[in-house]
């Protein structure tokens, strides 16, 4: 029997404004950090009674954790490769194997552009995108390393960051697999739309193709400013330093969002200072994190103006250089890789690509994993329950 109740019809509940959603983050986010640092601290005090430990043991102990905090390292490629492209704020690794199947079509893998190195696509031994591609037969392997931005690239635009991939998918062999991670996602995707016939396939995670889909901390945040004083404050924030955007500042905007993470992390490395591999797991880590480097200025502004204020590249508005960058004009396989928990790119901001290429659906494969943003290039299950799905049926579409 349908009772009443199953025949009224249910009040859709209207999504949070910008103010609302930043307003209730900044809550949420409060309580945790103090949470956190009530637990930390009760686990911190109560190993150091189990331990007995002396003034003079914490003292010993608080330098070791200081000292673990600030020693940083430079970011490295873990994987054996060379240099095959290089421009002023991009270079082009070859990763393929010397006994690479050249039988099968080459891959081009998109780091983050975010204030981060590009590294992060081969954090560490164990903890490597590209050698999951690489293990799934995608031997031809191919990724851009974004360079730091200096006063003498503070000009390069999105048509240079456009052309080096154009150059790169040329020295592959003039058509190649894209894979696109965050914002190296939508760079991916605005290159499929201007040049579908050089890419066989393409894969997007974590990457922000409606900007103003889902809850989005950064969205958000982006529309206010910019209902209220328009580019002015990126403009500032750009010409404050050289010309160019601060990879520091871009550090900061990310603690901001979820401080309890970054109060967890250090809490952490005090209650397990002596432990080897706690602590190296904290620097591996730290080192890429803390590494940051800045963002040409004419290129951020741009994806500020265009990107996260105006959505252009979701409603076909986007312009380049003359041409319209439509998504419809993308018909390849498609594949979508959104984390669950991802406060910097929620899922549906991702998933809304499949609607708006021209893929037939059936060509169009959804995974979600379990955890947030950087999980998705670094996570235990990302990377080994989810990219090696995606990565087996983009290599089943690669053979010629």
């Amino acid at each position: 029997m349908t009772s009443t109740a199953d025949l009224t019809p249910r009040a859709q509940v209207a999504p949070p404004t910008p103010a609302e959603l930043l307003a209730r983050n900044a809550a949420s986010t409060t309580t945790a950090s103090l949470a956190e640092l009530a637990r930390s601290s009760r686990s911190v005090w109560s190993g150091a009674a189990a331990r007995r430990a002396t003034p003079l043991d914490l003292a010993t102990r608080g330098a070791l954790w200081w000292s673990s905090m600030t020693d940083r390292r430079v970011p490295t490629w873990h994987l054996p490769h060379r240099t095959v492209l290089s421009t002023p704020f991009a270079h082009v690794h070859d990763f393929s194997p010397a006994d690479a199947d050249t039988g099968v079509v080459p891959t081009l893998v998109l780091p983050p552009q975010a204030g981060h190195s590009s590294h992060v696509v081969d954090f560490a031994p164990g903890q490597s995108q590209l050698t999951v591609l690489l293990e799934a037969g995608l031997t031809q392997l191919y990724a851009m390393e974004w360079r730091p931005a200096t006063p003498a690239t503070r000009e390069v635009t999105i048509t240079d960051y456009l052309d080096v991939i154009d150059q790169a998918i040329v020295h592959a062999g003039g058509r190649a697999n894209l894979v696109g991670d965050c914002q190296g996602g939508w760079l991916a995707t605005i290159y499929a739309a201007l040049h579908p016939d050089r890419v066989h396939t393409l894969t997007l995670a974590g990457a922000p193709i409606d900007f103003h889909a889902g809850e989005s901390l950064i969205a958000a945040s982006t529309q206010l400013l910019t209902r209220a004083l328009g580019m002015a404050p990126y403009r500032a924030l750009v010409a404050m330093n050289g010309g160019n955007m601060s990879g520091r500042a871009v550090l900061s905007n990310f603690i901001l969002m979820q401080p309890q993470t970054e109060l967890g992390r250090q809490l952490a490395l005090l209650d397990n200072v002596d432990d080897p591999e706690h602590v190296e797991r904290y620097r591996v880590f730290e080192d890429w994190f803390k590494h940051t480097q800045d963002i040409p200025g004419a290129f951020y502004l741009w994806l500020v103006e265009h990107l996260f204020h105006k959505n252009e590249l979701i409603d076909g508005r986007l312009v380049i250089d003359g041409r319209r960058a439509d998504l419809a004009d993308i018909t390849c396989p498609l594949f979508l890789l959104a984390g669950a928990r991802d406060h910097i790119t929620p899922p549906a901001q991702l998933f809304a690509a499949a609607d708006a290429v021209g893929t037939p659906p059936g060509e169009v494969m959804r995974r979600t994993s379990a955890g947030g943003h950087l999980g998705l290039f670094t996570g235990r299950q990302a990377l080994t329950e989810d990219w090696p799905v995606l990565m087996a049926a983009v290599r089943a579409h690669s053979g010629r």
